[in-house]
């Protein structure tokens, strides 16, 4: 693993980068600590089985009532009630 500095890392991100793209793994430091790292993305190959077989579904809620009134008033009032 290599180390580079903060400052350093801000003067060349692009070979650092490319770097990386290429297998290397780069420890960042800040006033000589190790405070980060970065390394390249590994693939991952494991398949996650499905909870269930067949279609997927959308969980089963009540459906919502609309409440339509002649007026914005009759709605607020009926609003009211239910408190």
């Amino acid at each position: 693993m290599k180390s580079v500095s903060v400052r350093e890392l801000r003067q060349n991100p692009a070979g650092m980068l490319r770097d990386v793209e290429a297998g290397e793994t780069y420890a960042i430091t800040s006033r000589n600590r190790q405070i980060a790292r970065i390394e390249p993305i590994v693939a991952s190959t494991q398949v996650i089985p499905a909870k269930r077989e067949g279609r997927p579904q959308l969980a089963e809620r009540s459906p919502h009532t609309v409440r339509t009134a002649a007026s914005v008033d009759e709605l607020l009032d009926d609003l009211k009630g239910d408190w």
